[in-house]
């Protein structure tokens, strides 16, 4: 099992090498987790969205677009955005790298599930024959 914690009460850092933010043992959650809570400090509609239960798009996939009419009723999303609504919330980065995580959008009642297997989020793309 693989469950990466930190605590809201660390200080938010920037850690400038990119080896060790994106492709460390956490496998850049915790920098996904860290752009969250700069994100809050910023911008209070957004932390006001994420707390009512919208998953608004944040840049990564598992957000859901307010511009664009869905036309499913579920999506597969990835851990980092799962990380960053943990930032933006103010709570605990929280994450199991070995489960899914299941959350309905309060505004368009779509189920994302966030997983780490990229082939449900980011399928390889059919061919031409």
């Amino acid at each position: 099992m693989m469950r990466i914690h930190r605590s809201i009460l660390e200080p938010i850092y920037e850690d400038p090498v990119y080896e060790t933010r994106i492709e460390g043992y956490d496998k850049g959650l915790i920098n996904s987790w860290q752009i969250g809570r700069q994100l809050a400090q910023r911008d209070t509609e957004l932390v006001a969205e994420v707390l009512r239960g919208e998953l608004p798009s944040l840049g990564v996939k598992g957000g859901i677009d307010k511009k664009k009419k869905p036309k499913f009723k579920f999506k597969y999303g990835c851990l980092w955005y799962l990380a960053q609504l943990q930032g933006l919330k103010g709570v605990d980065l929280d994450v199991d790298l070995n489960q899914e995580v299941e959350l309905v959008c309060s505004r368009t009642k779509i189920k994302v599930i966030f997983t780490s297997d990229m082939s449900k989020y980011c399928p390889p793309e059919e061919e031409e024959s």
